[in-house]
């Protein structure tokens, strides 16, 4: 219980955060985050309820990457490894 009580402020900072990006977010965007929901990654999203709590403040599916803890590394190295085609997505639309 006072594990969940200390972890209570910094969980809410993280669902303002989401919620707050998502109101910015381009309508077109923000229909398909809607009907295809978000995948967390990252230590935070193994604190255990962080996913149903997103979902209920959120009103969209959420889900755990398959390994967390691993996801931005595994994710860096596949652009690595795709560099030159995804090169667009990396840099936008500038030239580098």
């Amino acid at each position: 219980e006072e594990i969940r009580d200390s972890l209570e402020e910094p969980v809410a900072a993280i669902c303002d955060a989401v919620k707050s990006t998502l109101d910015k977010t381009p309508p077109e965007l923000a229909a398909d985050i809607m009907e295809r929901g978000i995948t967390l990654a990252g230590g935070g999203a193994l604190l255990q309820g962080i996913d149903q709590r997103l979902a209920n403040e959120t009103g969209m599916p959420i889900r755990l990457a398959p390994e967390p803890l691993y996801a931005v590394a595994i994710g860096s190295g596949q652009v690595l490894e795709e560099f030159e085609a995804l090169r667009g997505v990396v840099f936008g639309s500038g030239e580098f």
